[in-house]
């Protein structure tokens, strides 16, 4: 057992890495706490047992689709019928659409209630629970109500990644991507453990120096300007780390158009992409160019005019606002293409 510190002085935490320790949890709750609502989904393999406090479950439906204002309503009014007060506790256990979900819920409920994160999949262990985070879609855009809401602790327990389904494993590594890109760790050196360790190391780091995106937390976001409007417009039915995956390409692409980085640094984002991780690196066919580029525009990181976007360049990954749309649109192209 590992336990990694996000330093936010009185609101900074531990993230718990290990197998087996989920029995461990009740140590991360909050000492007053006498409710728990627990928020999760049919099928996670995850029983929680907190002896002596009275406990209340919520199963929330699976995919985008019920990551809604919706599901906040129902999670609140359930709080209420529980009785739970800000001195208890409210914990999400599952992927990253529940962590999102609980921590937006709890951040809502008597104006802050503390919550804890139980990362069940890839994705929520290297990214949804780590760092305060939480939000729901609207139809005009993922993720665009919301509010950082720091969990008082995060249990990453490995043993859920063993049944991990495929396709949720794969979700995971295209979020686990962007790392490679971020530092110059060399990430392929570590088994899997170790890397999902780093990851969370390095996203602690960047929180601690940036809590709220003013300025290098947006790094983290590297990949997901594409990534976002591909997922609306398929429908979701591309996840988002799949998304990803695709969008650190076509964020290479477009660096490249722009001339701030080379050929051999384009064909490395698509060898760690395909060749390490397996994932797609193009988007399916079939979409259209204008609503792409209407999504972006809508993307919550847009800064003023143009569009902005996470880039590689010669100074690493940084953030470059007012983007023109015609590298933008060359770029897509290649990518439909």
């Amino acid at each position: 057992m590992r336990r990694l510190n996000v330093p936010l002085g009185n609101r900074s935490y531990d993230v718990v890495i290990g197998r087996g320790i989920v029995a461990g949890l009740v140590s991360l709750l909050p000492a007053a706490a006498q409710r728990v609502a627990i928020i999760t989904q049919d099928g996670i393999p995850a029983e929680i047992v907190l002896p002596g406090l009275d406990v209340t479950t919520f199963v929330i439906d699976r995919g985008e689709g019920a990551k809604t204002l919706h599901t906040i309503e129902t999670l609140v009014r359930g709080f209420a019928d529980m009785g739970l007060t800000r001195n208890d506790v409210v914990i999400g256990v599952g992927g990253g659409m529940v962590t999102d979900v609980a921590g937006f819920a709890a951040s809502s409920w008597h104006r802050g209630t503390p919550v804890v994160h139980v990362p069940t999949s890839l994705l929520g262990m290297v990214d949804a629970a780590i760092g305060g985070k939480t939000g729901v879609n609207l139809p005009e855009g993922k993720n665009l109500v919301g509010a950082y809401w720091q969990p008082t602790g995060v249990l990453c327990d490995f043993d859920f990644l063993d049944t991990l389904p495929l396709r949720e494993m794969r979700c995971g590594m295209g979020e686990m991507a962007k790392y490679h890109f971020l530092t110059g760790d060399n990430l392929l050196e570590m088994d899997l453990e170790e890397r999902v360790a780093r990851c969370i190391e390095i996203k602690a780091e960047i929180v601690a120096s940036d809590e709220r995106e003013s300025g290098q937390r947006a790094l983290l976001n590297y990949g997901h300007t594409f990534a976002h409007a591909l997922e609306i417009a398929t429908g979701h039915e591309l996840a988002h780390g799949e998304a990803v995956a695709i969008g650190l390409v076509y964020a290479a692409e477009l660096g490249h158009n722009l001339g701030r980085i080379d050929v051999d640094r384009v064909q490395e984002h698509r060898n760690v992409v395909a060749g390490e991780y397996d994932l797609m690196t193009s988007p399916p066919s079939g979409l259209d160019v204008d609503e792409l580029m209407a999504l972006m525009h809508r993307d919550k990181k847009a800064l003023g005019s143009g569009l902005t976007f996470v880039l590689d360049g010669p100074s690493g990954i940084e953030v470059v606002s007012g983007v023109d749309e015609e590298p933008v649109r060359r770029a897509m192209e290649t990518m439909l293409r």
